[in-house]
């Protein structure tokens, strides 16, 4: 009988020694093929846009752009693709984010060999591998129990989208985000797209009030940028 080909995987992280531990572990079990590595989202959908791996195995939190937008632009790109997130325990809200954008799997970081091996492997088999707790609360936010109220709001935005919230209700204009940021100014205003769904605020003025009254910023700026 045939040995099956390795599945090629794409592994996206910006801690070089995790990154490392993880391409090791996926190419020594047998069943895998790094195919290439990226630091950040950015990098992460121009590599897979040149090899076209079977899977992304992808850090949520990361400079540039973050592994939530990264998936959402890379099922867009390569919609066959699976992608799996790297999340940290206390990264639910992340977990739900990621399922929005298109992640069909999720592991955390510091998961026993074995089971990371075991959550890639479903996932490129077309197996859902998401957290109980997160289905919970995606079931119960469809029936309308809507459980993030408890959650600070503050507290829904990842990393990346507070640093841009705050650039931007700064009135720090777009292309200079981008440029602090490193990233296009397509993604900055992608990420306030997606800040303003997740807390249900419908205009720019509104999310700068929104800001001010969060501790973001000191006070209320005159003429926001939205080029």
């Amino acid at each position: 009988m045939p040995t099956p080909e390795p599945i090629t995987v794409l592994v996206v992280d910006d801690h070089p020694i995790m990154r490392q531990g993880i391409c090791d572990l996926l190419n020594g079990s047998g069943r895998f093929s790094v195919v290439g590595e990226a630091a950040d989202g950015e990098e992460a959908l121009r590599t897979a846009a040149e090899l076209k791996p079977q899977v992304v195995v992808m850090d949520v939190i990361m400079p540039r752009t973050d592994g939530i937008e990264a998936c959402r632009e890379l099922m867009a790109l390569l919609p066959d693709t699976r992608v799996m997130m790297l999340t940290a325990a206390a990264q639910e809200d992340a977990v739900i984010d990621a399922i929005a954008a298109g992640a069909t799997g999720f592991v955390e970081k510091y998961a026993p060999p074995e089971e990371f091996i075991t959550a890639v492997s479903d996932v490129a088999a077309g197996r859902l591998r998401v957290p109980d707790e997160a289905v919970k609360r995606v079931f119960a936010m469809l029936r309308g129990e809507r459980p993030l109220e408890s959650i600070k709001p503050l507290e829904r935005l990842t990393a990346i989208e507070r640093e841009t919230l705050t650039y931007f209700a700064s009135g720090t204009p777009y292309g200079e985000i981008a440029r602090q940021r490193g990233i296009s100014v397509v993604t900055v205003r992608n990420t306030l797209y997606r800040i303003q769904d997740k807390l249900g605020i419908e205009t720019k003025p509104e999310l700068v009030i929104w800001a001010v009254r969060n501790g973001l910023v000191d006070d209320i700026v005159v003429g926001i940028d939205e080029q």
